[in-house]
C-alpha cells in the first residue's frame, strides 16, 4: 500500500520527552507521589479579570466569525503594547492575531519561506523551531553556541553560518531553555549582521515578562528601522497571562509579511476563537498588579531553586536571567563512570524511575549534558523535588 503519511511529516520528530510524560503519568495513576520540574507554563490559572472578560465577551454577543488578522479592537490594544512596552510603532496592517504564539511562528515561516531555503537556529533551542522549519519546506541550520557565552550566539558564530540559501534566523529571548537574556549590545551585534545579509529575524519573545535583578528585555526590532523592517516579532498571551489553553498569540511585520501569513490563516484556521480575542483586549487593558505579582512569585521560586542546586557539588548551571527555568548542567555526573549515566536522557530517565521527579532532558533542547528545570510550581514542591534529587545523587553513587 502506498504510504499515506507525508514525508514531510514522517520526518518530523516526536517529542523525547513524550515517554517521560507518559511514565510519570502512570506513576500518578498508581498512587505514586511524583514531583514535576517539566512543565513548560504557569502554575496559576488565568487571572479572574480576564475570565470575566471572556464572558462578557459572551453576553455580549461576540461569537461569530471576525477579521482573519484578528478582532479590530485587539489589534488596537496590542500596537499600544508594543508602543508603550517596546518603542515600537505598527499600523493595523501589520499585526495579526493567531491561535498561541506556535501559531504565529508556523504561519510565519510558511510565509517566507520557499523549498531550501535556510533558517538559522542557534543550540540550544526549543524543539519545535527545527520541525516548524522542516514543515514549511526549510532547511534548519543548527548553529552550535559556547556554555561559556551562555549559549548564546555571537554575531561571528551568525556570520559564518550564513549561506546564499539562508532566509531567516529563529532569535529566542528571553531564552528557552537557558533562561538567559540577550543584551542590547548583542541584539545589535546581531542585527546589523542580519541587516546587512538581508537576513530575516523572527524574534520569539513569549517570555518577554519574565525577567529579573532589575532586567528588561530588549526587543531586536526596536534598535533602528532596518532591522524592524527585516524582523518578524512574535509574542502572546499564554505565559504572562496564564493563558497556556486559551491560545491566543500574534506576530507584528512589515505589511507584505502579514500580508502572506493572512492568506494562510485565511485557508486554515480563519482566526482565533473570538471570545478568547475579546479575554485578550481585557489582558491587556486592566493588566494592574496581576501579572507583577506573578513575576514576583516565580522569582521567589528561582532563588529558592538556585540556592538548593548551589548545595549539590555535582551539578552548575547557567544563571536565570530570565524564563521560568534553569539550564543544569550534569556533565559532572556523565564524568563519574560510577553513576553509570551518559546522557541527559538517562538521567532523567533514572530519576523518575528511582525517586519520581519529572526533569526535561537536554536532548529535547539540541545538547546532552544538561536537563531543564522548571520552577513553576510552589515553593514545598522545589524543596521536595531537591530532596529527592540529593537522596538519587547519594544512592545513584554510594561513597
Amino acid at each position: 500500500m502506498r504510504a499515506r503519511v507525508a514525508e514531510k511529516v514522517e520526518n518530523c520528530i516526536d517529542s523525547l520527552t513524550l515517554s517521560l510524560s507518559e511514565k510519570a503519568k502512570a506513576f500518578r495513576e498508581a498512587g505514586e507521589s511524583v514531583v514535576s520540574f517539566g512543565t513548560g507554563e504557569p502554575d496559576f490559572t488565568t487571572p479572574e479579570y480576564i475570565c470575566d472578560g471572556a464572558k462578557a465577551a459572551i453576553d455580549a454577543g461576540h461569537t461569530k466569525y471576525d477579521a482573519v488578522t484578528g478582532v479590530a479592537a485587539l489589534r488596537n490594544a496590542i500596537a499600544k503594547k508594543l508602543r508603550e512596552d517596546n518603542g515600537l510603532s505598527y499600523g493595523m496592517d501589520e499585526i495579526i492575531v493567531n491561535s498561541g504564539a506556535k501559531s504565529s511562528l508556523s504561519v510565519a515561516l510558511q510565509t517566507i519561506l520557499n523549498p531550501g531555503d535556510e533558517v538559522i537556529i542557534p543550540k540550544p533551542y526549543w524543539v519545535s523551531y527545527t520541525e516548524m522549519v522542516k514543515l514549511a519546506g526549510g532547511v534548519p541550520v543548527v548553529v552550535d553556541t559556547d556554555p561559556e557565552n551562555a549559549f548564546k550566539m555571537t554575531a561571528e558564530q551568525m556570520k559564518a553560518a550564513i549561506t546564499d540559501k539562508t532566509k531567516a534566523m529563529m532569535l529566542n529571548t528571553p531564552v528557552n531553555p537557558t533562561g538567559v537574556l540577550y543584551s542590547r549590545e548583542e541584539l545589535q551585534a546581531l542585527a546589523d549582521v542580519a541587516v546587512a545579509a538581508d537576513i530575516l529575524v523572527i524574534a520569539d519573545e513569549i517570555y518577554e515578562e519574565f525577567v529579573y535583578d532589575g532586567n528588561k528585555m530588549v526587543s531586536i526590532a526596536s534598535l533602528g528601522e532596518a532591522i524592524k523592517n527585516n524582523t518578524i516579532l512574535v509574542n502572546g498571551f499564554s505565559k504572562t497571562y496564564a493563558m497556556t489553553g486559551w491560545r491566543l498569540g500574534y506576530a507584528a511585520a512589515p505589511a507584505d509579511i502579514i500580508a502572506g501569513m493572512k492568506r494562510i490563516q485565511g485557508h486554515t484556521i480563519s482566526h482565533p476563537s473570538t471570545i478568547t480575542q475579546y479575554a485578550g483586549i481585557t489582558a491587556l487593558e486592566e493588566k494592574g498588579e496581576v501579572v507583577n505579582e506573578i513575576i514576583r512569585i516565580f522569582d521567589e521560586r528561582r532563588r529558592g531553586m538556585m540556592a538548593r542546586l548551589d548545595k549539590i557539588s555535582q551539578l552548575s548551571y547557567i544563571y536565570p536571567q530570565s524564563t521560568f527555568y534553569i539550564f543544569v548542567d550534569i556533565s559532572q555526573v556523565i564524568e563519574d563512570n560510577r553513576y553509570g549515566i551518559a546522557s541527559g536522557y538517562e538521567f532523567s530517565q533514572r530519576l523518575l524511575n528511582e525517586q519520581k521527579v519529572v526533569t526535561i532532558p537536554g536532548e529535547a533542547f539540541g545538547v546532552t549534558e544538561h536537563i531543564r528545570l522548571s520552577f513553576a510550581t510552589s515553593m514545598e514542591e522545589i524543596e521536595e523535588g531537591f530532596n529527592r534529587i540529593e537522596a538519587f545523587l547519594a544512592s545513584a553513587c554510594p561513597a
